[in-house]
């Protein structure tokens, strides 16, 4: 069975997806939860301990690149964990069967990363994403990467942090293999809808990952 790795987004750790992975396991499926340098248990603190995002998604990085050569895994990603997703997946495309951007920032393969921070500072008034202006020097990820990779995209119905437009922008700017949505999900859909989060990801694992 595929291995599923679910990313927090920022200011968040692998706590938040406790509700999801019990369900999973519970179930048969090979989840986990990790936390990000300086997230969750990791002791580091930002910016004094982990100033790059580079350094920020090494213990995704870290983890996808020790997967065994001809396996893949399933990421999910919330929110800015989206962005981490991103670079693994253009890092390592041959290991990764299917990518679920959660209410997540999901970039395209034009644009600097930080692209999406812009319009979503202009839309929302809001601070724009840890490591602006390290993104803002990035490329923009590649289509033989990060572009080769199926997306699936869950859209949070009531989710006030980034609105349901905010979602389909991103969708319409970067087509995915597949849309989803949970109804009444607010921006924490793992804590607030756990059991139809578990019940997308199952899908999708039989979808696109068998």
């Amino acid at each position: 069975m595929r291995r599923i790795i679910l990313v927090h987004g920022s200011c968040h750790g692998a706590w938040c997806w406790y509700k999801v992975v019990a369900m999973l396991r519970t179930q048969g499926y090979a989840a986990a939860a990790i936390d990000l340098a300086a997230c969750g248990a990791d002791p580091r603190r930002l910016p004094q301990d982990v100033s790059s995002f580079d350094e920020y998604t090494r213990p995704l990085m870290d983890l996808v690149a020790a997967v065994p050569d001809g396996e893949k895994v399933v990421l999910v990603g919330h929110m800015f964990g989206g962005l981490s997703l991103a670079s693994v997946m253009d890092a390592f495309p041959e290991k990764v069967a299917a990518a679920v951007f959660l209410s997540g920032m999901m970039p395209d393969t034009t644009h600097a990363p930080s692209y999406i921070d812009l319009t979503l500072a202009s839309m929302m008034i809001r601070p724009t994403s840890l490591f602006y202006q390290e993104l803002s020097k990035k490329p923009a990820f590649s289509k033989e990467g990060y572009g080769s990779v199926d997306k699936i995209y869950i859209i949070c119905e009531d989710d006030a942090a980034i609105d349901e437009d905010f979602q389909q922008w991103m969708i319409e700017n970067n087509p995915v293999k597949e849309v989803m949505k949970i109804r009444g999900a607010d921006h924490m859909a793992m804590l607030s809808k756990p059991k139809e989060l578990c019940e997308c990801i199952k899908s999708i694992v039989k979808k696109y990952a068998n």
